[in-house]
């Protein structure tokens, strides 16, 4: 990193909040995505607009690439550095700075974290839905770049569907906002849209607003076993022909639930093909009926066993069979890389039985759970980024897992993200058109390509 750089960046931002020194880097040279890692030239902590602005400034006066980072905890290489790069880190702006009752709405900076959102809500008496698996330390910037989901996506949709503004600073150091507190505003294109998902290749999100609702009153946790995967999905399927939306819908299947249970000791049995997570919220009328009726469904469907948790406590131990998943099959290999691809609801029986016939084809072990309710799988491979020979393996079983996805109508990612990871699969699923499309808008906003270069396409 060029001193003159180094020496803007502590005039703009302070001696105290730039990192330079290798030690200091390490931490930031990856994300949660396994085998991906570069060192960068400098971490920056910038606390206010104006200062992300003069630093967007000086990267386009020099040149330098600036890759937006909160707190590292994507999983398709987003906010992995490229050399030399200033990693912009958002993580020391996390003020809330209004709860608006009034209409129902959050303004919040883009390193807040997502439970701190959620729990400013809930002191409120309202609810911020989304629940991405990172959201204790996850920040909302990140949710937004990244376009988040989590387990209650089926009911009440993901990240998108609650951001009615944002703060964006260009890559020209030009700051705007777009959007505002109206539920209805039709003025123009809707510029946020463009900006959510956008994986910071487009701008640097420093501000976000967001929409609330009303805490449900009630909810309900139900677990249910199957011997059959194929029974599992038909539930889900019932569930929703039935017209009931759950706020929750999870899968584990055999290999997630022996991990789970060797790491939460949940009860859950081991000789079952598949565990269904089922929750209901809402009015307490509405909350009974509905868990009855999902009940009946799968014990209909072969269900060995439904429970229904007694009180809070067991509900979150219940959940906590989900939650974990990704924590309990993390200790059993060196390298746990946690994939994401979607399908429609209809193929997920088949998709499931696909990826199981992948693992065995090359000699992989792979732990599959997911939000059966939206179609969104997570295929967990469980290896050894040291050992060359079985990570090849692991490239050549992703590749057959996106390919059959989107044979079957579904998507290479349902919420993670393209980011370095899927970058090879867009085309497959976007196609020449929509892959001219998208480079020409990054090359009107970002001409020198300073904005996380590299990322979702070259």
């Amino acid at each position: 990193m060029p001193q003159e750089v180094l020496s803007a960046l502590r005039e703009i931002v302070g001696p105290d909040q730039l990192l330079t020194a290798p030690e200091d880097l390490i931490p930031y040279s990856f994300d949660g995505t396994a085998a991906l890692q570069q060192m960068p030239g400098c971490v920056v902590f910038p606390r206010q607009t104006e200062q992300v602005a003069a630093i967007l400034k000086l990267a386009q006066r020099t040149r330098t690439p600036v890759v937006t980072r909160g707190s590292g905890t994507g999983l398709s290489g987003g906010s992995v550095p490229v050399p030399d790069c200033i990693v912009l880190c958002l993580a020391k702006m996390d003020r809330i700075l209004e709860l608006d009752r009034a209409n129902l709405t959050l303004l919040a900076e883009a390193g807040a974290t997502t439970q701190a959102i959620a729990d400013a809500a809930a002191a409120a008496g309202l609810f911020y839905p989304p629940d991405p698996g990172s959201m204790k330390i996850s920040t909302i910037g990140g949710n937004v770049a990244e376009n988040s989901g989590g387990l209650r996506g089926l009911k009440y949709g993901i990240t998108r569907n609650y951001v009615m503004g944002l703060e964006i600073v260009l890559p020209d150091g030009e700051v705007f906002f777009t959007g505002n507190k109206c539920v209805k505003d039709v003025a123009g294109y809707s510029l946020k849209d463009l900006f959510i998902g956008s994986e910071g290749t487009l701008g640097v999100i420093t501000k976000v607003l967001l929409r609330l609702i009303p805490q449900p009153p009630a909810k309900k946790t139900l677990l249910a076993t199957y011997d059959q995967m194929e029974a599992a999905a038909q539930t889900v399927s019932d569930i929703i022909a039935a017209q009931i939306i759950p706020c929750t819908l999870e899968f584990l299947d055999r290999t997630t639930i022996h991990c789970v249970e060797a790491y939460a000791h949940v009860g859950l049995p081991l000789d079952c093909e598949a565990l269904l997570l089922m929750e209901t919220d809402g009015h307490p009328a509405a909350v009974e009926e509905e868990a009855a009726r999902m009940a009946e469904i799968a014990r209909r469907n072969g269900a060995r066993e439904v429970r229904v948790a007694r009180d809070n406590a067991e509900a979150l131990r219940l959940a906590a069979a989900r939650r974990n998943a990704f924590s309990a099959l993390a200790r059993v290999s060196p390298t746990t890389i946690l994939e994401d691809a979607t399908v429609p609801r209809s193929e997920l029986a088949r998709m499931v039985r696909f990826i199981q016939a992948v693992a065995r084809k090359y000699q992989l072990r792979i732990g599959t759970f997911g939000h059966m309710g939206d179609g969104n799988l997570h295929p967990t491979f469980l290896t050894d980024e040291r050992n060359a020979e079985e990570m090849h393996r692991v490239e050549a079983a992703a590749r057959e897992i996106f390919e059959e996805a989107v044979r079957l109508g579904g998507t290479i990612t349902g919420e993670h993200g393209v980011g370095l990871a899927k970058k090879p699969f867009l085309p497959m699923q976007a196609g020449a058109v929509q892959m001219r499309v998208l480079r020409e808008i990054r090359r009107v906003l970002d001409p020198q390509g300073i904005l996380n270069p590299g990322k979702m396409f070259d």
